[in-house]
C-alpha cells in the first residue's frame, strides 16, 4: 500500500500515546516541551543500534537543552525490552508502533527480507521534533537505514532555534 501522506512542518504533531518497554507510556506531540522522537527500524537493524548509541551519548546534552528524547519502533514489547536492556538505553523506548501509526507519521514501511531479519513489516527511520506549541519544528524521514540526520547537528540546531527564536522552515506549501 502506498502512503501519499506527508507530515508538514508548522502543523500539529500527531498525538499518539505509545507503550514503553518499562510498562509506562509516552506521548508523541504533546505541548509545553521540546521533544525529539527517533523512529528506528527495530532490533534487527545494527545501524539503528549504532544511531541510538549516539543518541544515548548525547542524551544529557539534549536534557540540558530542555529537550525530551524518545525512541520508537514497531518491535513487539519483549523484543524491544530485551534490546533496550542489552544496550542500556536511558531514554524512553516505545514499541509496538502499528502500521496505521507508521502511516499517520508518513513513514516508509518495509517488508522483511527473510524471517531471520524480523517477523513483521517495520518502519524505516524518521526523526520528528515537536516544539513547545505542539507543532512540528523538524520532519526528517528516510526510506533506507543508511540516511539519517546527524544527531549532534540536530542538537546544535535546536539550541540555535531556541536561542535565536529561529522560525520553522519549509512552510511555503
Amino acid at each position: 500500500m502506498m502512503n501519499d501522506s506527508k507530515l508538514l512542518p508548522a502543523k500539529p504533531t500527531p498525538n499518539m500515546t505509545l507503550r514503553t518497554v518499562d510498562g509506562s507510556e509516552v506521548s508523541l506531540g504533546g505541548k509545553g516541551r521540546w521533544q525529539v522522537a527517533v523512529v528506528y527500524r527495530g532490533s534487527h537493524c545494527p545501524l539503528c543500534r549504532k544511531y541510538l548509541e549516539t543518541l544515548g551519548e548525547l542524551l544529557e546534552d539534549f536534557r540540558e537543552a530542555g529537550i525530551e528524547v524518545i525512541a520508537i519502533s514497531g518491535d513487539p514489547l519483549e523484543r524491544a525490552k530485551e534490546e533496550a536492556s542489552e544496550e542500556g538505553w536511558q531514554f524512553p523506548v516505545a514499541c509496538e508502533l502499528s502500521q496505521d501509526q507508521m502511516r499517520q507519521l508518513g513513514l516508509y514501511i518495509s517488508e522483511p527480507r527473510s524471517p531471520q531479519e524480523t517477523d513483521r513489516n517495520f518502519p524505516e527511520p524518521g526523526l520528528f521534533v515537536t516544539n513547545p506549541d505542539g507543532v512540528l519544528q523538524i520532519v526528517d524521514i528516510s526510506n533506507a537505514p543508511f540516511s539519517r540526520p546527524d544527531l549532534q547537528g540536530v542538537l546544535n540546531g535546536l539550541k540555535f532555534i531556541q536561542e535565536k527564536d529561529y522560525p520553522i522552515r519549509g512552510t511555503a506549501y
